[in-house]
């Protein structure tokens, strides 16, 4: 994918990044971008040298790094099974029922918050729809 393709692109930070340098290859100053932008004349300096150095790879957003979502891994072992499971054979299970049901089978606590967030991440990544 080219600086213009990813111009493109439905993640705001890596579109900006790559319009940036697009503009800088315009003739257009690093403090006429950053008022485009909304932002200081350094961030858009950092944004051409990430570009200088690593190319349109180097403006693609990236995941920090963190500790592993021990509590939703654990929830999503036990709720998709139970989930997946033939509509006419299972219980109607909502957020407090299944947060209880993971507590049960797997020893561990999760927020009504953590629990829907990380559903909706599941079932989005599958592209089933969203669990409410």
């Amino acid at each position: 994918m080219g600086l213009t393709a990813l111009a493109g692109s439905r993640e705001r930070g890596e579109a900006d990044r790559a319009r940036a340098v697009l503009l800088t290859l315009a003739g257009w100053t690093s403090p006429r971008i950053a008022e485009a932008f909304g932002v200081r004349d350094d961030t858009v300096r950092l944004w051409r040298s990430d570009f200088m150095r690593g190319g349109v790879a180097a403006l693609r957003a990236t995941v920090a790094p963190g500790p592993a979502p021990v509590k939703s891994e654990a929830a999503l072992r036990v709720v998709m099974p139970l989930l997946e499971a033939p509509v006419a054979d299972r219980p109607n299970w909502t957020i407090p029922r299944l947060r209880a049901e993971i507590e049960a089978q797997a020893g561990v606590r999760i927020s009504r918050a953590q629990l829907s967030k990380a559903l909706r991440k599941k079932t989005s990544a599958g592209g089933g729809r969203d669990t409410r």
